[in-house]
């Protein structure tokens, strides 16, 4: 169009060409378009593309963990507690290799991550060149910690490879998956923007003959029950309703919370006690929904358990694999579960006296766990009065007291709100409390960790401080590692070596890093302790002197050998 003035002719100029964004740029605004609003990781110069995305648009928080091992565990205990899928971004070769340790307990969870990392330029990668942080194995690491491996390889595949990525992560089973993205490409430019919309979620669908026969199985039981694993943790109304039904529950430590854990019809995490053997004896039918029946909690499966016994699972490659089983259904727990109570009546024929023998099978075993605590008992009994009522997320590091207590004793809220490593890795609690705090910002993050592991996972204390992570540390400190001496007690007469530790003095290392710290000396002392650190703005750490206080009245000695049978 043209336009006439007294002094000048001048035109319209034409629109202007919109900036492709580079690669780097596309997946920071592809993880925003997926809903990610948190990212965990530590900067490189192998990922500053990305990074710089991401600082430009101002959508996502990026969290600037002080190594890749805490930011994948952050990024775990995140997506566990959020519900969202947790996002961490590492840099080539070693660093990539320091997350190895949380992705793997990523794995071991079924927790959706997407772990994006960098890589060498493409001219140099898989070849063995020599090049700066060059491993040239490092897909066949990643691949071996992940439950799906991808690469971005020129920028036009960005969102496609993105949308792939975590579409794996999210669908059932979910589990970590591993994307790369060589440095080179994280410049380029493609020929055309591209949106992305949110992934295709895939889960399977139980055949209906099978959900028939299953509910002939279930009408006819008349103390019938669930095992509820971390598979079953997107099912709590439906397991829930089977159980207002006349079903019975029993969970795996992943499973708590799937129905509720004040519920008269659930023995909880008990699922090893002489107590819970008595209910499986007399019970007529078991259906495990979403669990490996893992060797430490079935004794290496030698656990005796009902029959039949059915198995509910999003992977096929789980049936029968620790238990022979009478019938499987491949599919996802909360559809299957909801599918069979369409066609059960909405009250089953089952025993009345049931859920009353379970109360107390339950209650004889609590019993049981709080006399071997000795002293603890005051804490565990405070922390499971403070935990579930305030809807805390309720974090625990591999440590005797979460061996004891806190793996079954201390409930919690909703499947959601536990946390703890599930692969059995000590010094990841300190990390995973930051993902969970930065999860949950209204309710503080109850984090049970042991001196041992806490050094392990030390320098991020300095992320909690520097996020103003809303959690508790209750750091129980023996000043060794104590469930390594009880074992050299019990097994090797009494020869402890290499399990004494020289810890710090964590008074003066939080104050170096400006963090509170409140410590007891006398049990009696904690309730209120507790009750103040939950009051404190932000990270605080509340340190138990076990030295001072004394042993547990039962030395706990660890599976399969020790105390197994009455803690584990």
């Amino acid at each position: 169009m043209r336009s006439l003035a007294a002094s000048h002719v001048s035109f319209d100029a034409p629109d202007p060409v919109p900036t492709l964004d580079t690669v780097g740029e596309q997946i920071a605004r592809h993880l925003a378009e997926l809903g990610i609003t948190t990212v965990f990781g530590v900067i490189s110069i192998h990922n500053m593309p990305i990074l710089d995305g991401i600082a430009a648009q101002g959508l996502i928080r990026f969290v600037p963990a002080r190594g890749e091992a805490g930011a994948m565990n952050m990024a775990d205990a995140y997506a566990r507690v959020s519900g969202e899928i947790g996002v961490v971004l590492s840099s080539t070769g070693t660093a990539a290799g320091n997350a190895a340790g949380g992705q793997v307990e990523a794995l071991t969870a079924g927790t959706p991550i997407l772990h994006i990392t960098s890589q060498v330029d493409l001219g140099f990668a898989d070849r063995d060149r020599a090049a700066i942080h060059d491993v040239p194995k490092q897909p066949e690491m990643l691949k071996g910690m992940s439950k799906a491996y991808f690469r971005i390889w020129d920028a036009n595949s960005v969102a496609g490879t993105l949308s792939a990525a975590a579409s794996a992560a999210l669908s059932a089973p979910t589990g970590p998956v591993s994307l790369e993205v060589p440095v080179d490409v994280q410049r380029m430019r493609p020929l055309a923007n591209v949106r992305l919309h949110p992934p295709a979620i895939v889960r399977p669908a139980a055949d209906d003959a099978a959900l028939e026969e299953l509910a002939e199985r279930v009408k006819a039981a008349r103390r019938p029950m669930l095992w509820l694993g971390g598979g079953a943790r997107g099912a709590s109304a439906e397991a829930s309703e089977l159980v207002a039904r006349g079903f019975g529950a029993v969970t795996s430590t992943m499973g708590r919370g799937v129905v509720a854990e004040d519920n008269a019809a659930n023995l909880g995490a008990f699922n090893m006690t002489k107590e819970a053997e008595e209910i499986y004896a007399s019970a007529d039918l078991m259906i495990v929904v979403g669990s490996r029946l893992r060797g430490n909690e079935t004794r290496d499966n030698k656990l005796p358990l009902p029959h039949p016994l059915v198995q509910i699972d999003a992977d096929a490659s789980r049936c029968g694999r620790n238990y022979p089983v009478e019938q499987f259904l491949h599919g996802d727990a909360a559809d299957t579960l909801r599918r069979l109570l369409m066609r059960l009546p909405k009250k089953l024929d089952t025993d009345p006296s049931f859920p009353h023998d379970i109360a107390a099978a339950r209650a004889r075993s609590e019993g049981g766990l709080r006399a071997r605590l000795g002293p603890y008992q005051v804490v565990a009994d405070h922390l499971l009065a403070r935990v579930r009522a305030g809807r805390h997320p309720w974090v625990r590091d591999i440590t005797i007291s979460n061996s004891t207590f806190g793996n079954r004793y201390v409930t919690v809220a909703a499947p959601n709100l536990g946390v703890h490593a599930a692969g059995g890795g000590i010094g990841q609690g300190v990390a995973m409390g930051i993902g969970a705090a930065l999860a949950s910002p209204r309710a503080k993050a109850v984090t049970l960790v042991g001196d041992g592991g806490a050094m392990l996972g030390i320098a991020e204390l300095i992320t909690a401080v520097e996020e103003n992570a809303n959690l508790v540390y209750v750091l129980m400190n023996d000043a060794a590692y104590g469930v390594i001496q009880n074992i050299q007690d019990a097994q090797y007469e009494g020869r402890r070596h290499y399990s004494a530790l020289k810890t710090p003095n964590f008074a003066k290392l939080c104050e170096a890093v400006d963090m509170p710290h409140m410590k007891i000396d006398r049990i009696d002392a904690f309730a209120d302790a507790f009750d103040a650190a939950l009051k404190v703005e932000g990270p605080i750490v509340l340190e138990v002197d076990m030295v001072a206080i004394g042993p547990f009245a039962d030395a706990f000695a660890g599976p399969p050998a020790g105390a197994a049978g009455k803690a584990s």
